[in-house]
């Protein structure tokens, strides 16, 4: 099948439409009541859903519930019936509204007004993953309008909030299913080059606090300058990913790092002429699906143990890390999974050959969904080295073969009866 071609110009209008919201974490209201409106409007029964901070909390992931931003981020759920919805499986098509915020001065265009060069499109949320968005609805939408007798069961598009930062929606959705039927299976998009993801990392942020001696930078020698005491922190980090890396074995991963370990922010000092005394900074550690954050954790206290054991200073005054906010779990499914192969059957008959499922080591909201029994595949365009960057940007084309994949795949799963 294909998309319908007055579908097109629909599906390019909803997506530059949908990109001039600013979107980021926390700011997602006035995008959700439009995608709300435009789901009525292409005839799809819509649920909207609050996240429940308390609630959250409850997930050990979490922090307490005062430090979860969960007030005024609606998430809304859209659904198409087939034929008789009850004797069918119900598959989800999810993905998020939310982006990342943007460095104005660094775009050559506005972030949030859609600029086209050719086939491309360059904006915030261009790759990460507005256009996803419209490709799971107009996937959705020209699937119904085939009218297929020969099918039942309901397709569900969910336009949730508050991934980039850890989950809101999808988690809100996994923990207190805001439909009145069960949900069988998911399709999760993200820019995955059009690679099946089975598995996805586990991420936890930690804050890395080192202290040292202010004086003079006429007379630094009287100082104690927390840079030399960073960089040995960092190299011993670097060690220790590279140890993982050769260590660790996991039939999905094979990247140039498995387990990424990334400073992400550093501040110190207050002046040219100080030696600069406090060090405050960001590390994002990566970790794969059959670890446990508490165990990744503790091995990086143990080297900056041992930095610290080697240097006086530190001895005296020991560094503070301390992991922060919500941590990302890891997550995977069996590739086996009616889901996953009947992805993987539509790509090969769509002449994509043999799409071996792989793991990622960024993460995703399919996890609160495998959390609760749903099985969840990662697929859509685009590129994650697009993702979160300046002049973000898709190739449309793109974006239109992924909305005939997904609506193949739609089919096929609920012709299957999802088994």
């Amino acid at each position: 099948m294909g998309v319908a071609p007055e579908y097109e110009d629909d599906q390019r209008e909803f997506v530059e439409e949908l990109i001039r919201f600013e979107s980021t974490s926390g700011n997602e209201q006035p995008a959700q009541t439009w995608f709300r409106d435009r789901l009525e409007e292409l005839g799809f029964e819509t649920y909207t859903w609050e996240a429940d901070a308390a609630r959250l909390a409850t997930l050990e992931p979490f922090p307490d519930a005062d430090e979860i931003d969960a007030a005024d981020r609606p998430s809304v759920g859209g659904v198409l019936e087939f034929g008789d919805p009850e004797a069918g499986p119900t598959l989800v098509l999810n993905g998020h509204v939310d982006v990342v915020p943007v460095d104005r001065p660094a775009w050559e265009s506005d972030p949030f007004e859609p600029t086209w060069n050719g086939d491309s499109l360059a904006a915030r949320g261009a790759a990460d993953m507005k256009s996803q968005l419209a490709m799971l609805v107009f996937a959705a939408r020209a699937l119904h309008d085939e009218a297929r007798t020969d099918l039942d069961g309901r397709i569900v598009v969910e336009s949730v909030t508050g991934e980039e930062e850890g989950g809101i929606g999808a988690p809100m959705a996994a923990l207190e299913n805001p439909y009145p039927f069960d949900r069988d299976a998911a399709l999760v998009a993200e820019p995955t080059e059009f690679e099946v993801v089975v598995a996805t990392a586990g991420v936890f942020i930690a804050e890395l606090e080192i202290s040292g001696r202010s004086a003079h930078a006429a007379s630094r020698w009287n100082g104690e300058s927390v840079l030399p005491h960073f960089e040995a922190v960092c190299q011993a980090f670097r060690s220790l990913e590279a140890e993982r890396h050769d260590r660790l074995d996991h039939p999905l991963y094979d990247y140039p790092v498995n387990c990424p370990v990334n400073v992400g922010t550093v501040d110190a000092g207050t002046w040219a002429s100080s030696v600069p005394s406090r060090l405050l900074a960001e590390v994002r550690v990566g970790y794969l699906p059959d670890e446990s954050a508490a165990d990744v954790e503790a091995a990086f206290r143990e080297r900056l143990e041992e930095v610290t054991a080697d240097s006086e200073w530190l001895r005296a005054h020991p560094p503070r890390f301390e992991r922060r906010g919500i941590h990302f779990e890891p997550s995977a499914i069996d590739p086996g999974e009616p889901i996953v192969e009947t992805l993987r059957g539509t790509l090969r008959d769509a002449g994509r050959g043999e799409t071996d499922p792989i793991g990622q080591t960024y993460c995703a909201d399919s996890r609160f969904y495998i959390d609760a029994g749903i099985p969840s595949v990662v697929f859509g365009p685009g590129s994650i080295e697009q993702a979160h960057f300046p002049n973000e940007m898709i190739h449309w084309p793109d974006v239109l073969a992924g909305t005939e994949l997904v609506a193949e795949t739609a089919r096929r799963y609920l012709e299957s009866g999802g088994g």
